[in-house]
């Protein structure tokens, strides 16, 4: 029996794991769209481009596939089956009703939860206990399709969002695995969202990590983990304006000083709005050997 022909939509890990199970599940894949990578980013994860090259499969980098050149061109390709694989941008609906089998996408949530940009990082920032990932059907409106499967995946109370993120790849494999039988045969499963349970949050940008001093202590340390590296950090400032990043911390329960008031200096404790949090690892910006507390004062208040 011959196998449907797949175009694939892929990027990040979870691109690359998905792709990389396609390929040595022996499937017909048509050809690869991918992004090129984003100058200034720091690029920690596999490469979809490189994968797709070691095999010989057709790639493409279109800035964007839905000017009326590339729906062409996927009509002429005529797919089978389209695979979105953590791809960042939206496809339009003349190219999800080419393919006779459908369109599908792997979601980082538990949809119809976290719709939207960043979702594993939304998740550990709301101090969420698990998260997941989610197959469904694609259509006009983005994470709105109707679920073939879940897999859920727990968010420990020290989990990184890069922790999480790597929980959720193989989660997505699992999936694909589960799935790619029933998709190629036609057979997907379909079950509508709860519309009145959804959320969407929009992209996160550098200067979502500053942080604010009046939260409580636990909402702070989320926002750390959240962004931590590789993800561009969480970041306040001192007396002069120096901008310095907090790459982990400890929340404490008890209170200690007001809201930025630095307590101690040897352990660095700063108060917050509820409780206070230790600093375990920060750094200055531009400033690589400037020691932990230069520039730093006892009863000091941050973030002003």
């Amino acid at each position: 029996m011959t196998k449907p022909g797949m175009l694939v939509f892929a990027y990040h890990d979870v691109g690359y794991e998905c792709l990389k199970f396609l390929i040595d599940n022996d499937e017909f894949i048509i050809a690869v769209i991918t992004h090129k990578d984003t100058p200034g980013e720091e690029i920690w994860f596999r490469s979809v481009a490189k994968l797709a090259k070691k095999y010989d499969i057709p790639l493409f980098t279109p800035e964007s596939v839905n000017n009326p050149s590339w729906v062409a061109q996927v009509r002429d390709w005529n797919p089978d089956l389209i695979f979105s694989f953590y791809y960042r941008n939206m496809i339009n609906e003349e190219i999800l009703q080419v393919p006779r089998l459908g369109a599908f996408n792997m979601h980082g949530s538990l949809l119809p939860k976290y719709r939207g940009r960043a979702p594993i990082n939304w998740a550990v920032l709301n101090g969420e206990k698990e998260t997941g990932v989610t197959l469904h059907h694609m259509i006009k409106k983005a994470d709105a399709g109707d679920i073939v499967d879940q897999e859920k995946v727990s968010i420990g109370p020290e989990d990184t969002s890069r922790d999480v993120f790597g929980k959720c790849v193989s989660a997505a494999k699992l999936v694909l695995e589960r799935q790619i039988e029933a998709i190629s045969n036609g057979s997907a499963p379909r079950r509508a969202q709860d519309e009145s349970q959804a959320t969407y949050f929009h992209g996160r940008k550098p200067e979502d990590g500053r942080i604010d001093w009046t939260a409580s202590a636990e909402s702070i340390y989320n926002l750390i983990r959240a962004v931590t590296q590789p993800y561009p950090g969480a970041f306040t400032t001192d007396a002069t304006g120096a901008r310095f990043f907090i790459w982990w911390a400890r929340p404490l329960p008890d209170s200690k000083g007001s809201p930025g008031q630095i307590v101690s200096l040897d352990p660095l404790i700063v108060g917050t709005g509820k409780g206070s949090l230790e600093i375990v690892n920060m750094e200055w910006e531009d400033e690589d050997d400037a020691p932990d507390t230069h520039h730093l004062e006892a009863d000091q208040v941050l973030g002003k």
